[in-house]
């Protein structure tokens, strides 16, 4: 796995061993950003964050700054230091670190397992407002047969083999 375009582009990304953590694809991360498009600037929070690769990709791609959330961050922080850096790394459950962040993200990638994603939505959409700038996008993805269904109004949405990306407007 590697990243996909900017200044970081072609670094090799590190994952965990084992099925535990699924990385977004090169394909589906470079997808997913040529729908973004411009990011430059942007505050990006990766919830669920794995190996980082949704946020890292931000920050090659111009992103101003970076936040991942994970219950294991060791990849993430190994991801980090390996491109020197640019985000930080937060060792906590996300529904927890919701509810007690303080800061506006413009940009937030909600990549939770595949098996607990059609049970989370409603708690999300619940605690993500408080910390969405005006006009945050949400990107989640999910398996296509059991979705991550949130709350806010959905601007984008596309099948990738088993992978189903929502783009949401708040």
């Amino acid at each position: 796995m590697r990243v996909v375009a900017g200044r970081f582009k072609g670094r090799t990304l590190h994952s965990p061993r084992g099925r535990d953590t699924r990385p977004t694809s090169d394909k589906v991360r470079g997808a997913i950003f040529n729908v973004l498009g411009d990011v430059e600037g942007l505050r990006v929070l990766d919830l669920f964050a794995g190996t980082g690769a949704l946020g890292i990709e931000a920050l090659s791609r111009g992103a101003a700054d970076a936040a991942f959330v994970d219950t294991d961050v060791a990849v993430v922080e190994r991801n980090l230091a390996d491109i020197g850096g640019g985000g930080r790394a937060y060792r906590r459950d996300a529904f927890r670190w919701l509810a007690q962040a303080d800061g506006r993200y413009d940009l937030v990638f909600l990549d939770p397992p595949y098996s607990s994603a059609p049970s989370l939505g409603e708690r999300l959409t619940a605690l993500l407002p408080a910390v969405l700038a005006q006009n945050a996008r949400i990107v989640t993805e999910s398996d296509k047969r059991a979705p991550l269904e949130l709350g806010f109004p959905l601007e984008f949405e596309r099948d990738y083999g088993d992978t189903r990306i929502r783009i949401h407007r708040v």
